[in-house]
């Protein structure tokens, strides 16, 4: 990288890149630049134009020869206090990971596990040029939040909400209503729009499961008074939707009854939602929620969710990795691949037909950009580059022998891009990683802490790994 001077960052150029805009007319510029002032994008567009206009006024100015830029990615359904149980529970069906494994090792962690837990995580997160990122729940928001601020990242972060439910932990098993939305209340008034705005506490429900009618409605009672979003496991396994209709009298399952009480709302994530039918997909259109697929989970566990019929129903679908116990990898990267390959194999499951143009390119970019923007009810600011939007962005080198010859650039991101394509990112104005070093903490350190505390919290937990090759 070139620069014009180093004594400050506060404005800048970044010029001589092929920019994927992912806005409203999908622009690309073929030679295009950038021009950035503190955490905002100001000027956007061919590369000669922004450098006769702005060189006088920036600070710096980067050559990015011929390298992609694009929106920085966004993650919508991730449990980061699950990073340390990489590995806990492979190979094992639902309910045993959740009651056996999860819960087991959840209700054991302290705040500071959870602090290292999402550092080790967001490093993952960086790497594969997330900037931005949706939690799914776990006990210590407030680690949480200390992690994501050392890391510079964007974060909707929720508390793990319980209320009822079997096999719960016993120092869960106690919580009431109250203590689950007074709790919410206050790490909201902690937390949100801390880190330079860059976090936002939603309120989480972790499944219906476990949450009773009263929860379900105070919840969204309170998310609309607080004006901020909702974020739930919806619809994984056919056993919930068989313990729904069994128990709140509905001829279907979870979509529906959440329907039926009015809980179906524009503000409200829908993690995984494999299990729905047609009637609750307009349900889900009709109320706007949001859906995040994450294929790599699903498959492993819970199934094929019906993303065409989604999207062609203008859902807005995005794409999450879930906890490394349900995926073990953390790349968004990865999950762009797995989403058009599953969806179109499918159609060949479901119908004995196959349909090679089913979940393109451009949609899968657009669900880790714009569509990502929307479903954390962020869309205003990022999810993709444009003049006065935040200046969350990637820099991907598509010159190496996983991208090289790329006659397609669209097509080269989703079908050829790995993690290790990702050579910088900046979010909020900051680079927080550049030339592949992350630049906003120590990455040995926080590995070396990951192995100790992950080691002395199995331990608490009682979580044995079975012994599967008959190691010695």
């Amino acid at each position: 990288m070139e620069t014009k001077s180093s004594s400050s960052m506060s404005t800048m150029i970044l010029h001589n890149a092929v920019i994927v805009t992912m806005d409203l007319e999908s622009r690309v510029y073929g030679n295009g630049g950038v021009f950035i002032v503190q955490d905002q994008i100001k000027a956007i567009g061919q590369s000669a134009d922004i450098l006769q206009q702005f060189s006088p006024l920036s600070e710096q100015i980067i050559d990015l020869r011929g390298q992609i830029l694009l929106p920085g990615f966004i993650n919508t359904h991730v449990h980061t206090s699950q990073q340390l149980g990489r590995g806990i529970a492979d190979d094992v069906d639902l309910m045993t990971w959740l009651h056996d494994r999860i819960w087991p090792y959840e209700s054991n962690m302290t705040e500071e596990d959870s602090f290292i837990s999402t550092l080790l995580c967001g490093i993952e997160f960086i790497h594969s040029g997330v900037t931005c990122f949706a939690e799914a729940g776990g006990q210590h928001v407030t680690g949480m939040a200390r992690a994501v601020e050392l890391l510079g990242l964007r974060a909707c972060l929720v508390q793990s909400t319980m209320d009822c439910g079997e096999g719960l932990p016993a120092s869960w098993a106690v919580r009431t209503t109250d203590d689950c939305i007074q709790s919410q209340k206050e790490l909201y008034e902690k937390h949100h729009n801390a880190a330079e705005g860059r976090i936002r506490v939603w309120l989480g429900i972790r499944q219906i499961m476990n949450a009773t009618d009263r929860l379900l409605l105070e919840t969204r009672n309170t998310a609309k008074e607080l004006n901020t979003g909702i974020h739930m496991h919806v619809a994984e396994i056919p056993y919930e939707n068989q313990l729904v209709m069994d128990t709140r009298k509905v001829d279907h399952g979870t979509v529906t009854f959440l329907d039926k009480i009015g809980f179906l709302q524009n503000n409200l994530l829908s993690a995984h939602t494999v299990w729905v039918n047609h009637t609750e997909i307009d349900f889900l259109s009709r109320a706007g929620v949001k859906v995040s697929h994450c294929p790599a989970a699903a498959m492993r566990m819970l199934g094929f969710a019906p993303i065409k019929e989604m999207l062609d129903a203008d859902i807005c679908v995005s794409l999450g990795t879930d906890g490394a116990p349900s995926n073990n990898r953390m790349s968004i990267v990865d999950e762009m691949y797995l989403a058009s390959l599953i969806n179109k194999g499918r159609e060949v499951f479901a119908n004995g037909t196959t349909d090679p143009t089913i979940l393109p390119a451009e949609m899968v970019l657009r669900m880790v950009t714009i569509n990502g923007a929307k479903s954390v009810l962020w869309d205003n600011e990022i999810g993709s580059l444009e003049a006065g939007k935040k200046a969350d962005l990637v820099v991907i080198d598509p010159f190496s022998w996983t991208m090289v010859p790329a006659h397609d650039c669209i097509s080269s991101l989703v079908y050829c891009m790995r993690t290790e394509n990702v050579v910088s990112v900046m979010c909020n104005g900051k680079w927080i990683m550049k030339d592949k070093k992350i630049v906003t903490v120590d990455e040995k350190e926080i590995i070396s802490a990951a192995k100790q505390a992950s080691s002395e919290l199995l331990k608490r937990a009682g979580i044995k790994i079975p012994n599967r090759m008959n190691v010695l």
